[in-house]
């Protein structure tokens, strides 16, 4: 993928990711989480709103998404709206699952 296929969102995503030293694994789930959800939202995913980060993680639950993987996309959210939209209001929304809760 050259520079200019990048949406200027996902290089800022990038951005950020890099200035916080995340390792390029984890940037890559970042990524691909990011992108599951705008796909699940239908449109990009800065015209989010809290409804549709509760739809989308009561979705992944709903389909037997495992607790790991949960939680991996809820970090990839939360580092997403909070650092790169500065949203904080949907960072909160992306919730963790405590293992203890588990049946």
């Amino acid at each position: 993928m050259t520079d200019k296929a990048l949406s200027p969102l996902r290089r800022r995503l990038i951005e950020d990711m890099t200035i916080r030293r995340l390792g390029p694994g984890n940037q890559h789930q970042y990524i691909r989480q990011v992108k599951s959800f705008a796909d699940f939202v239908g449109r990009s995913p800065d015209k989010a709103t809290a409804e549709d980060v509760r739809r989308y993680q009561l979705r992944l639950a709903s389909i037997g998404t495992t607790v790991p993987t949960l939680n991996a996309g809820a970090s990839a959210l939360r580092f997403f709206f909070r650092v790169t939209l500065k949203r904080r209001d949907l960072a909160e929304s992306a919730a963790r699952v405590d293992d203890e809760h588990q049946a």
